[in-house]
Protein backbone atom coordinates (compact mmCIF):
# COMPACT_ATOMS: atom_id res chain seq x y z
CA UNK A 1 0.00 0.00 0.00
CA UNK A 2 1.47 3.19 -1.02
CA UNK A 3 1.88 6.20 1.55
CA UNK A 4 -0.58 8.15 -0.05
CA UNK A 5 -3.59 5.80 -0.34
CA UNK A 6 -2.46 4.24 3.46
CA UNK A 7 -2.79 8.27 4.43
CA UNK A 8 -6.74 8.43 2.98
CA UNK A 9 -7.34 4.89 4.95
CA UNK A 10 -6.54 6.57 8.29
CA UNK A 11 -8.11 9.70 8.32
CA UNK A 12 -11.30 7.64 6.87
CA UNK A 13 -11.00 5.68 9.67
CA UNK A 14 -10.65 8.62 11.78
CA UNK A 15 -13.57 10.80 10.23
CA UNK A 16 -16.13 7.75 10.83
CA UNK A 17 -14.89 7.34 14.72
CA UNK A 18 -17.34 7.23 17.12
CA UNK A 19 -17.24 10.27 19.90
CA UNK A 20 -15.58 8.78 22.87
CA UNK A 21 -15.16 10.90 25.72
CA UNK A 22 -11.73 12.13 27.05
CA UNK A 23 -10.53 10.57 30.30
CA UNK A 24 -7.52 10.92 32.41
CA UNK A 25 -5.28 8.13 33.92
CA UNK A 26 -8.03 7.27 36.69
CA UNK A 27 -10.20 6.53 34.43
CA UNK A 28 -12.28 9.60 35.47
CA UNK A 29 -13.96 12.52 32.71
CA UNK A 30 -11.48 14.75 32.66
CA UNK A 31 -13.60 18.28 33.08
CA UNK A 32 -12.87 20.29 36.31
CA UNK A 33 -13.47 20.35 39.72
CA UNK A 34 -17.66 21.47 39.28
CA UNK A 35 -20.66 18.40 39.56
CA UNK A 36 -22.77 20.44 37.72
CA UNK A 37 -19.84 20.92 34.65
CA UNK A 38 -19.51 16.70 35.41
CA UNK A 39 -23.62 16.34 34.69
CA UNK A 40 -23.09 18.42 31.45
CA UNK A 41 -20.41 16.68 30.41
CA UNK A 42 -22.10 12.97 30.83
CA UNK A 43 -24.60 14.12 28.87
CA UNK A 44 -22.87 15.88 25.74
CA UNK A 45 -22.25 12.69 23.87
CA UNK A 46 -25.82 11.98 23.99
CA UNK A 47 -26.49 14.97 22.64
CA UNK A 48 -24.43 14.26 19.84
CA UNK A 49 -26.43 11.33 19.35
CA UNK A 50 -29.54 13.04 19.01
CA UNK A 51 -28.86 17.06 18.58
CA UNK A 52 -30.09 17.99 15.36
CA UNK A 53 -33.30 17.34 13.48
CA UNK A 54 -32.85 17.21 9.67
CA UNK A 55 -35.25 19.65 7.53
CA UNK A 56 -36.34 18.46 3.68
CA UNK A 57 -38.61 20.11 1.31
CA UNK A 58 -42.36 18.70 1.30
CA UNK A 59 -41.67 16.54 -1.46
CA UNK A 60 -38.36 14.77 0.96
CA UNK A 61 -35.81 15.10 -2.10
CA UNK A 62 -33.56 18.13 -0.92
CA UNK A 63 -31.91 18.87 2.55
CA UNK A 64 -32.97 21.91 3.14
CA UNK A 65 -31.41 22.39 6.93
CA UNK A 66 -31.42 21.24 10.37
CA UNK A 67 -33.22 22.07 14.28
CA UNK A 68 -30.51 22.06 17.43
CA UNK A 69 -33.16 20.63 19.47
CA UNK A 70 -31.34 21.32 22.91
CA UNK A 71 -31.95 24.67 22.98
CA UNK A 72 -35.70 24.11 22.92
CA UNK A 73 -35.45 22.95 26.62
CA UNK A 74 -32.07 24.91 28.00
CA UNK A 75 -31.57 26.49 31.24
CA UNK A 76 -30.15 29.69 31.35
CA UNK A 77 -27.06 28.58 32.36
CA UNK A 78 -26.54 26.33 29.52
CA UNK A 79 -27.91 28.61 26.40
CA UNK A 80 -25.06 30.45 25.32
CA UNK A 81 -22.56 26.94 25.24
CA UNK A 82 -25.31 25.48 23.31
CA UNK A 83 -25.67 28.20 21.20
CA UNK A 84 -21.92 27.89 20.67
CA UNK A 85 -22.13 24.84 19.87
CA UNK A 86 -24.60 25.16 17.56
CA UNK A 87 -22.92 27.45 15.68
CA UNK A 88 -19.84 25.10 16.07
CA UNK A 89 -21.86 22.39 14.09
CA UNK A 90 -22.86 24.78 11.34
CA UNK A 91 -19.37 25.17 10.86
CA UNK A 92 -18.45 22.03 10.69
CA UNK A 93 -21.04 21.44 8.03
CA UNK A 94 -19.55 24.28 6.10
CA UNK A 95 -15.97 23.46 6.50
CA UNK A 96 -16.90 19.84 5.12
CA UNK A 97 -18.25 21.01 2.09
CA UNK A 98 -22.03 20.98 3.18
CA UNK A 99 -24.36 24.27 3.39
CA UNK A 100 -26.29 23.16 5.72
CA UNK A 101 -28.49 25.93 7.40
CA UNK A 102 -29.05 25.74 10.86
CA UNK A 103 -32.21 27.06 13.19
CA UNK A 104 -31.04 27.78 16.56
CA UNK A 105 -34.17 28.06 18.97
CA UNK A 106 -33.77 31.20 21.79
CA UNK A 107 -36.21 31.93 24.24
CA UNK A 108 -37.51 35.46 24.05
CA UNK A 109 -36.49 36.80 27.24
CA UNK A 110 -33.06 36.04 25.72
CA UNK A 111 -33.73 38.39 22.77
CA UNK A 112 -34.87 41.05 24.83
CA UNK A 113 -31.74 41.03 26.94
CA UNK A 114 -29.01 43.07 25.79
CA UNK A 115 -26.34 41.21 27.34
CA UNK A 116 -27.00 37.96 26.02
CA UNK A 117 -27.70 39.56 22.23
CA UNK A 118 -24.07 41.00 22.35
CA UNK A 119 -22.84 37.50 23.51
CA UNK A 120 -24.72 36.35 20.57
CA UNK A 121 -23.29 38.68 18.49
CA UNK A 122 -20.05 38.07 19.10
CA UNK A 123 -20.28 34.71 18.83
CA UNK A 124 -21.94 34.40 15.18
CA UNK A 125 -18.79 37.20 14.19
CA UNK A 126 -16.34 35.06 15.57
CA UNK A 127 -17.64 31.94 13.62
CA UNK A 128 -17.48 33.78 10.45
CA UNK A 129 -20.26 31.67 8.50
CA UNK A 130 -21.61 32.84 5.72
CA UNK A 131 -24.95 34.99 5.25
CA UNK A 132 -28.41 32.56 5.68
CA UNK A 133 -26.65 29.60 7.39
CA UNK A 134 -27.76 30.57 11.00
CA UNK A 135 -31.18 31.45 11.79
CA UNK A 136 -33.10 32.52 15.08
CA UNK A 137 -35.46 30.16 16.18
CA UNK A 138 -38.64 32.48 18.09
CA UNK A 139 -40.52 30.25 20.38
CA UNK A 140 -43.51 32.51 21.52
CA UNK A 141 -44.00 36.15 20.78
CA UNK A 142 -42.56 38.85 23.01
CA UNK A 143 -45.07 39.92 26.02
CA UNK A 144 -46.15 43.56 25.01
CA UNK A 145 -43.71 45.33 28.16
CA UNK A 146 -40.83 43.29 26.20
CA UNK A 147 -41.95 43.30 22.99
CA UNK A 148 -39.75 46.83 21.91
CA UNK A 149 -36.48 45.53 23.45
CA UNK A 150 -36.93 42.01 21.90
CA UNK A 151 -37.36 43.75 18.17
CA UNK A 152 -34.43 45.77 18.84
CA UNK A 153 -32.20 42.11 19.73
CA UNK A 154 -33.87 40.54 16.58
CA UNK A 155 -32.98 43.81 14.37
CA UNK A 156 -29.38 43.77 15.81
CA UNK A 157 -28.67 39.97 14.90
CA UNK A 158 -30.23 40.40 11.62
CA UNK A 159 -27.95 43.31 10.94
CA UNK A 160 -25.19 40.25 11.37
CA UNK A 161 -27.09 38.34 8.83
CA UNK A 162 -29.07 36.12 10.99
CA UNK A 163 -32.02 34.64 9.29
CA UNK A 164 -35.51 34.83 11.83
CA UNK A 165 -38.00 32.22 12.50
CA UNK A 166 -41.24 31.96 14.59
CA UNK A 167 -41.49 27.91 15.94
CA UNK A 168 -44.82 27.94 17.26
CA UNK A 169 -47.22 29.56 14.88
CA UNK A 170 -50.68 29.00 15.93
CA UNK A 171 -53.09 31.21 13.47
CA UNK A 172 -53.62 34.40 15.90
CA UNK A 173 -54.01 37.97 15.16
CA UNK A 174 -51.26 38.60 17.34
CA UNK A 175 -48.57 36.16 15.97
CA UNK A 176 -49.41 37.50 12.64
CA UNK A 177 -48.96 41.00 13.03
CA UNK A 178 -45.45 39.99 14.42
CA UNK A 179 -44.73 37.86 11.70
CA UNK A 180 -45.74 40.84 9.52
CA UNK A 181 -44.07 43.31 11.15
CA UNK A 182 -40.65 41.86 11.37
CA UNK A 183 -41.00 40.06 8.36
CA UNK A 184 -39.85 36.68 9.68
CA UNK A 185 -38.37 34.14 6.93
CA UNK A 186 -39.57 31.16 8.36
CA UNK A 187 -42.87 30.19 10.24
CA UNK A 188 -43.22 26.91 11.58
CA UNK A 189 -46.43 25.15 11.63
CA UNK A 190 -47.26 21.80 14.32
CA UNK A 191 -48.46 19.20 11.82
CA UNK A 192 -50.27 17.45 14.98
CA UNK A 193 -52.40 20.13 16.39
CA UNK A 194 -53.95 19.99 12.88
CA UNK A 195 -55.03 16.94 13.39
CA UNK A 196 -56.67 18.38 16.18
CA UNK A 197 -58.24 21.87 15.02
CA UNK A 198 -58.51 23.37 11.28
CA UNK A 199 -56.72 26.66 11.55
CA UNK A 200 -58.06 29.47 10.11
CA UNK A 201 -57.55 29.95 6.47
CA UNK A 202 -57.39 33.75 6.03
CA UNK A 203 -54.63 33.27 8.56
CA UNK A 204 -52.40 30.80 6.24
CA UNK A 205 -53.62 33.45 3.12
CA UNK A 206 -52.23 36.39 5.28
CA UNK A 207 -48.57 34.53 5.11
CA UNK A 208 -49.27 33.99 1.63
CA UNK A 209 -50.56 37.03 0.41
CA UNK A 210 -47.49 38.42 -0.80
CA UNK A 211 -45.37 36.96 -3.98
CA UNK A 212 -42.41 38.79 -2.97
CA UNK A 213 -42.76 37.64 0.84
CA UNK A 214 -39.38 36.72 1.94
CA UNK A 215 -41.67 34.06 4.92
CA UNK A 216 -41.38 30.19 4.26
CA UNK A 217 -43.38 27.73 5.59
CA UNK A 218 -41.96 24.79 7.66
CA UNK A 219 -44.12 21.70 8.82
CA UNK A 220 -43.00 20.55 11.99
CA UNK A 221 -43.88 17.56 14.05
CA UNK A 222 -45.01 15.28 10.80
CA UNK A 223 -45.63 11.68 12.30
CA UNK A 224 -48.12 10.41 10.60
CA UNK A 225 -49.32 9.95 6.31
CA UNK A 226 -52.16 12.56 7.52
CA UNK A 227 -50.06 15.47 8.28
CA UNK A 228 -47.75 14.84 5.08
CA UNK A 229 -51.31 15.39 3.57
CA UNK A 230 -51.54 18.72 5.48
CA UNK A 231 -48.28 19.71 4.52
CA UNK A 232 -49.01 19.22 0.97
CA UNK A 233 -52.57 21.34 1.49
CA UNK A 234 -50.45 24.14 3.04
CA UNK A 235 -48.55 23.89 0.42
CA UNK A 236 -45.67 23.97 3.01
CA UNK A 237 -41.92 25.00 1.61
CA UNK A 238 -40.31 22.23 4.13
CA UNK A 239 -40.84 20.06 6.59
CA UNK A 240 -39.77 17.97 9.20
CA UNK A 241 -40.89 15.30 11.97
CA UNK A 242 -40.38 11.55 12.84
CA UNK A 243 -42.08 10.31 9.55
CA UNK A 244 -39.30 12.36 8.08
CA UNK A 245 -36.33 11.54 9.79
CA UNK A 246 -35.41 11.40 13.06
CA UNK A 247 -32.76 13.58 14.90
CA UNK A 248 -29.19 12.43 13.98
CA UNK A 249 -25.58 13.19 14.76
CA UNK A 250 -23.65 16.29 13.06
CA UNK A 251 -21.75 13.36 11.17
CA UNK A 252 -24.44 11.44 10.40
CA UNK A 253 -26.05 14.50 9.02
CA UNK A 254 -23.05 14.72 6.21
CA UNK A 255 -23.58 10.92 5.99
CA UNK A 256 -27.29 12.06 4.66
CA UNK A 257 -28.23 11.38 0.86
CA UNK A 258 -30.86 13.19 -0.51
CA UNK A 259 -31.35 11.41 -3.65
CA UNK A 260 -31.95 7.77 -1.15
CA UNK A 261 -34.24 9.08 1.53
CA UNK A 262 -36.91 10.56 -0.73
CA UNK A 263 -37.00 7.23 -2.48
CA UNK A 264 -37.17 5.22 0.90
CA UNK A 265 -39.81 7.95 2.20
CA UNK A 266 -41.88 8.93 -0.81
CA UNK A 267 -41.91 5.20 -2.93
CA UNK A 268 -44.91 4.60 -2.66
CA UNK A 269 -46.53 8.14 -2.70
CA UNK A 270 -48.09 7.58 1.21
CA UNK A 271 -48.93 11.51 0.44
CA UNK A 272 -51.18 11.29 -2.76
CA UNK A 273 -54.39 9.61 -2.62
CA UNK A 274 -55.06 6.10 -4.35
CA UNK A 275 -56.31 7.49 -7.64
CA UNK A 276 -54.42 10.12 -8.14
CA UNK A 277 -51.36 10.28 -11.09
CA UNK A 278 -52.85 7.26 -11.85
CA UNK A 279 -51.86 4.79 -8.53
CA UNK A 280 -54.01 1.91 -8.02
Amino acid sequence: MSPKSRLYTLVKAWKNKPFQEVRDACGDPWLGLSNQALEEHQSWSKRQAISHEPIFNCKGTKLTGSLFRPLLTTSDMQLLRLFMEGLDTIAYWYRSGRFIPGILPIPTYAIASSGYVDAMSELILNSRLPVGLVSIGIQTIPEPDSADACKEGLLRLRRLGVLLHFLTFTGSIEELQWITEMQLEGVHIDMSQMREREMASDALSQLRQSPYSPTQIYASNIGLVKDLENASTLIADHSYGGLMMSPVSRHQMLQINDSRIAKAIFSLHPHQHPNQNGDK
